[in-house]
């Protein structure tokens, strides 16, 4: 009795296993048929890129997520602008559409675009939505829409060259060499005074971000940094340069130091006051980012600020050599943010002639009053 009923106790529990294995197939079966089928329909076809797992599995939790993307958050909802900026990612895109109340869940349309395979191709500009759109409808909108209208940015303490540079991936029919043209032949263009009357507008094309048609011209695209420095720089901060002994020029040339100099904006009206107490004193600057400007693009040490600096970078002979040449350089070395601009006509009130990079590489500074004190303030 006992070996019939092990003996049928076997049968029964083979039998179960069959039966959950051919369920189990059925199952996997179904998922590999059903879910990409349902996901079809309801999403359309996922990026050439994806496997079958991620196929399946993104899927499987896309129709998890189906209500949050096919229905709108609000239904009678307005239209409001929405800006994407250069460079953007899509965690950072969806999560600002929540944010804005435009989506249900910034997971879920994150989820449809790396399978629709949008997540790379979506545009910086400005956009036109509505939570009354489906969060696939306001993801299509940004596939197939190319705005009128992009933000262009620049980034503080950028030289000429480096916005050039970046004008080939903006989204603008304007070539480095057009911009270029410009900037430092500005006397040749259609820009109003005082700017056409300047050698050069290096230094005050005004950092931050600028909402622009793309059929702009390179003139178009410059007056409103200009117009924006003369914004930021109004009569308040201009008494203040005098009150420095520096002219607007001088000021912004000074500025340009400060902000290729400082890592930590905090320290930013320190290092003006180190500059400005050796100007007083008749000293040389001698800056690194003078000298980094003088030697301009280096191909073999990559970029326009090469570093660290040589011996033979420190010779160059160049009226922006502040270790050979005494005073302020002839022009800026870079655009100036607001910050380093404020720096220069708030300067901290210190005794310091010197400062040079902290040994833990915080990005901070040693400031000393005497080069023995500088010295002292070496890495060992």
């Amino acid at each position: 009795m006992t070996g019939q009923n092990r003996s049928g106790c076997g049968r029964t529990f083979v039998v179960i296993l069959l039966i959950g294995s051919c369920l189990g197939a059925l199952g996997a079966i179904w998922a590999l048929t059903s879910i990409p089928a349902q996901t079809l329909a309801l999403f359309g076809p996922p990026a050439p890129t994806l496997g079958t797992v991620q196929r399946l599995t993104y899927g499987a939790q896309l129709l998890l997520y189906q209500d949050d993307l096919l229905t709108p958050r609000q239904a009678d909802a307005g239209v409001q602008t929405f800006d994407i900026a250069p460079g953007e990612t899509v965690n950072l895109i969806t999560f600002r559409l929540q944010e804005d109340g435009l989506i249900r869940n910034a997971d879920a349309l994150r989820l449809y675009l790396i399978y629709a395979g949008l997540d790379t191709r979506i545009q910086a500009g400005r956009y036109q939505l509505s939570a009354a759109q489906s969060a696939l409808e306001i993801a299509q909108q940004l596939r197939e829409a190319v705005p009128n209208e992009l933000i262009f940015g620049v980034l503080a303490g950028w030289r000429a060259e480096e916005i050039a540079a970046s004008l080939p991936y903006s989204g603008l029919n304007i070539t480095p060499e057009q911009f270029l043209l410009v900037v430092y032949q500005p006397g040749l263009s259609g820009l109003p005074e005082p700017w056409r009357s300047m050698v050069s507008l290096e230094g005050f094309l005004m950092p931050g971000q600028y909402p622009v048609e793309r059929s702009i011209s390179a003139e178009e695209l410059i007056l409103p940094m200009l117009m924006h420095f003369d914004q930021e720089v109004g009569d308040d901060l201009r008494q203040r340069y005098a009150a420095q002994g520096l002219d607007v020029r001088e000021a912004v040339i000074l500025a340009s130091i400060v902000e290729r100099e400082a890592v930590m904006q905090d320290e930013q009206a320190v290092i003006a006051s180190v500059f400005l107490n050796r100007l007083q004193q008749g000293m040389r600057l001698e800056s690194d980012p003078t000298v980094q400007y003088a030697v301009g693009y280096d191909a073999g040490r990559g970029g326009w600020w090469v570093n660290p600096l040589t011996a033979a970078d420190l010779a160059i002979d160049s009226p922006y050599n502040t270790y050979r040449v005494y005073g302020l350089p002839p022009g800026p070395i870079a655009n100036p943010g607001l910050q380093a601009l404020q720096a220069v006509a708030y300067p901290a009130q210190t005794n310091y002639f010197y400062f040079r990079a902290r040994c833990d590489g915080s990005g901070r500074h040693a400031f000393a009053v005497t080069y023995e004190e500088h010295l002292q303030n070496g890495c060992r």
